[in-house]
């Protein structure tokens, strides 16, 4: 029960901050991505925040022998770029781009705009199914 509750808590601080720094407005988004155009720069100081946060956080988790609800840490072991990698951020870009949203703000937008962002998060989620089909087919 606590976990739960500590995962709803995280979640709705996560989205209440996306909310609030912006990165819920495809065109703040948009504006942040327009180097060549009208740049708006404003959505750096949010990306800042969550890197100074999560170095912050993650040197409180690595003193720790295990998390607070699990038996040990799983951390990835994969170091390299590989094809799989580039190819995932290339999609994600052009998802990112064409949508105006990522996942995380994709996902809170629903509490505020359901009907805008729905059809979204449902192609969103398809596709991340169809990728987890297509690469467990690749690997047999």
């Amino acid at each position: 029960m606590l976990r739960s509750l500590t995962i709803i808590f995280i979640g709705a601080l996560f989205g209440a901050g996306l909310a609030i720094g912006g990165m819920l407005n495809p065109a703040k988004v948009a504006g942040f991505l327009d180097i060549f155009g009208v740049w708006d720069p404003s959505l750096a100081f949010v990306m800042g925040g969550g890197v100074v946060a999560n170095f912050i956080g993650m040197r409180l988790v690595q003193r720790r022998r295990a998390p607070l609800f699990a038996g040990s840490f799983r951390l990835p072991d994969a170091a390299g770029i590989d094809r799989h990698l580039v190819g995932g951020a290339v999609l994600f870009g052009v998802g990112w781009g064409l949508g105006g949203l990522c996942p995380g703000p994709a996902v809170s937008s629903l509490v505020l705009v359901p009907g805008d962002v729905g059809l979204f998060v449902v192609m969103m989620l398809a596709g991340l199914f169809g990728g987890r089909v297509l690469m467990a087919r690749r690997t047999r």
